[in-house]
């Protein structure tokens, strides 16, 4: 089925205000128009007023630079070759969207966990519970980047709960998938510049397939989001905002109501570096996504179907199918029983 939209596609994307939430009826009003309508038109929009500091921007933002200042060597020892968990260092041009060589490097972290082997009957996806791995020449990193994730998890989760309430859902319909350990990932990534080749795919199109993505942009742009008619609109930074986008298991489960959309990264020109850190806000991964309740579903359009990139409502069997695919290495490295499986 086409994606439809119930309202035309803006010429930039919506700035809405968190803050609102701790103000009258008329502010909470006010919220809750402006999430349904850019949540169901566009599926993207910037999101001030979140409460994280300028102090707590800069902590993570330095020590983000840092790691990639570091020499290679440093970088290296801590691969995500190494983990069987999916977590740690990819090299420029080592991760793929679509097939496609995505010019950036990234260190990949998440909830620092035991290792999850799965046992006889359990489900692959455990194994992306685990230890983080972190450079022993920059310890205030591990501080700086669990920090994040404590603070951006609170984030995300009041704005889930606005949002749910924004189109008559319960706001907690979803606070059991995200109860004991949620999946919550974050990304640092750098952008170099244009590859060699020439080719500008910094990340190719795409949509996320989790909940709900939060986007720490710096001052150099290169985010675009697909149109309908499949041009891409500019994202310019915008400082103090993060650029929020829906991820397909919204989408599904309100029938399409509410929309994840295409976006991806171009490279800036030349040399020039770009740096961003996606924050990714998804419940724990032996949850399973149940059809949202609210008062529209019968109005839904329908869920965009890919025959490509079927969706479970096993969260983890997504996680899974997206990290084998991006990071093929370390899935014939680690689990090459499953390689061939995942990668179908």
């Amino acid at each position: 089925m086409t994606q439809q939209h119930t309202q035309p596609f803006p010429q930039s994307l919506p700035v809405i205000d968190l803050s609102l939430a701790d103000g009258g009826p008329d502010d909470r009003r006010r919220l809750h128009d402006e999430l349904r309508a850019a949540a169901t038109g566009v599926g993207f929009f910037q999101l001030v007023g979140h409460g994280i500091t300028r102090a707590e921007t800069a902590t993570l933002t330095d020590a983000m630079r840092a790691f990639f200042d570091l020499p290679e060597a440093d970088r290296l020892a801590v691969s995500n070759l190494n983990s069987p968990h999916y977590r740690g260092y990819t090299r420029t041009g080592d991760e793929r969207t679509g097939g496609s060589q995505d010019w950036r490097d990234q260190l990949d972290i998440g909830a620092e966990l035991p290792p999850h082997v799965p046992g006889r009957g359990e489900p692959p996806y455990w194994w992306l519970e685990g230890p983080n791995q972190w450079p022993e020449a920059l310890p205030e990193l591990r501080t700086a980047a669990l920090g994040w994730i404590d603070h951006l998890g609170d984030v995300a989760r009041r704005l889930l709960h606005e949002l749910l309430a924004a189109i008559g859902a319960r706001p907690d319909f979803y606070d059991d998938a995200f109860a004991g350990h949620p999946h919550l990932r974050l990304k640092l990534v750098r952008y170099p510049g244009t590859a060699p080749d020439g080719a500008g795919q910094g990340v190719g199109a795409h949509k996320d397939y989790g909940f709900i993505t939060l986007l720490l942009q710096d001052s150099v742009g290169g985010l675009q989001v697909e149109r309908p008619d499949g041009t891409f609109l500019d994202i310019p930074p915008l400082e103090g905002a993060f650029v929020v986008n829906l991820g397909e298991l919204l989408e599904v489960a309100t029938d399409g109501y509410l929309k994840a959309t295409s976006h991806r990264v171009v490279s800036p020109p030349g040399a020039r570096e770009r740096y961003s850190v996606p924050f990714f806000y998804n419940p724990r991964l032996d949850a399973h996504i149940e059809p949202l309740d609210f008062p529209h579903a019968h109005h839904a359009p329908g869920a965009t179907e890919d025959p490509d990139n079927p969706l479970f409502a096993e969260f983890g069997q997504n996680e899974w199918k997206g990290y084998t695919r991006a990071h093929p290495e370390v899935t014939r490295r680690h689990h090459p029983d499953l390689a061939e499986a995942a990668t179908r």
